[in-house]
C-alpha cells in the first residue's frame, strides 16, 4: 500500500529538514538519497519535493534527478537581510530618541498587509509596551501602520485595507475605509501619524515614515506611551523628535545603501 501524504505538521518538519540537508550538498540529492538519509518514506519525500520544486525553493536537474536549492530562497534571504540592515542603521537613532522622549520606540516594515516590528528600544520606567521584534500589528489601528500606508497610492492602500479588514480594537478604532483614507491624507499633510487609543486603551502612539533614495517608504518609526506622557504639553515635542529621528535614519539609509523596499 502506498504511503499516505504526511500530516501538515509532519510535512512542514520534513520540508525544512529536506531544505537544510540539500543545502549541505553542493551537488544536490535525489529523492531516493533524501529518503534513505532522512528515513522518510519515498512517496512522502517525493510529494514534498514536488511542492518545493513547484514553489521555487528547490530545483530539480532533469538529467540527474538531483535537487538543489532554488532561487526563491535567495529572494527570501535578501528580504530578511534588508530588514536586518535597516534595524542596524536605525538602532543608534532609536536609542538616542528614547533617551530624549523616554518612551518605547519601534521600527516597523510592511509585510503581507501587516506592520511587523523589526526593532524595538524600550524606555526605562514602570510602563512597558507589550510588543516584541517580530510581532505583527494591524495597519489601520497603529501609528506605524498609518505611516506605512499614507504614502502609498490610495488605490493600493484601499486594496490592503479591504483585504485585511478593519477590526475594531477599541471604541476609538477607525473601522470605515473612507474615514481611514481621509485620515491617511491628513497624515501625509502633517508628516506624522497618531494612534489615539485606537489599538489599545490608555496608550497613545505617534509614527513617522522612513524613506529610501527613490522616495518610497520602506519603514515607519513609532513611539508609544501613556496618555499622560503624550498629553498636549508633550505631544508636539515628541512628534518633532520622532520626525527628526526618522529623517536621520532616512538619510543614513540612503548613504549606506541599506534601504530596500519591503513588500
Amino acid at each position: 500500500m502506498p504511503d499516505k501524504v504526511p500530516s501538515t505538521a509532519t510535512a512542514v518538519e520534513r520540508a525544512l529538514t529536506i531544505l537544510e540537508t540539500v543545502a549541505q550538498r553542493r551537488e544536490g540529492l535525489t529523492n531516493s538519497e533524501l529518503s534513505r538519509r532522512l528515513a522518510i518514506p519515498k512517496s512522502s519525500a517525493s510529494y514534498i519535493l514536488r511542492v518545493l520544486d513547484r514553489r521555487g525553493y528547490l530545483r530539480r536537474d532533469a538529467a540527474t534527478g538531483r535537487y538543489r536549492l532554488g532561487l526563491r530562497l535567495l529572494s527570501l534571504g535578501k528580504d530578511a537581510q534588508s530588514s536586518v540592515d535597516l534595524a542596524e542603521v536605525a538602532r543608534p537613532f532609536m536609542r538616542a530618541l528614547v533617551e530624549k522622549i523616554h518612551m518605547a520606540v519601534h521600527l516597523a516594515v510592511l509585510d503581507q498587509g501587516e506592520a511587523v516590528y523589526v526593532e524595538k528600544v524600550e524606555a526605562a520606567g514602570f510602563f512597558k509596551v507589550n510588543t516584541w521584534v517580530g510581532r505583527r500589528m494591524y495597519l489601520h489601528s497603529t501609528s506605524v501602520g498609518k505611516a506605512l500606508l499614507a504614502w502609498m497610492p490610495t488605490s493600493a492602500a484601499e486594496a490592503i485595507l479591504r483585504q485585511q479588514g478593519l477590526k475594531k480594537r477599541t471604541p476609538k478604532t477607525i473601522t470605515s475605509v473612507p474615514r481611514l483614507v481621509a485620515e491617511l491624507e491628513r497624515v501625509r499633510e502633517l508628516g506624522h501619524s497618531v494612534d489615539d487609543e485606537e489599538n489599545s486603551l490608555g496608550a497613545r502612539c505617534v509614527g513617522a515614515p522612513i524613506f529610501d533614495s527613490s522616495g518610497a517608504v520602506v519603514a515607519a518609526l513609532g513611539a508609544s506611551g501613556t496618555l499622560s506622557q503624550t498629553d498636549d504639553a508633550n505631544l508636539a515635542r515628541i512628534v518633532e523628535a520622532l520626525r527628526d529621528a526618522a529623517r536621520k535614519i532616512s538619510r543614513q539609509l540612503v548613504k549606506s545603501g541599506a534601504a530596500t523596499a519591503v513588500s
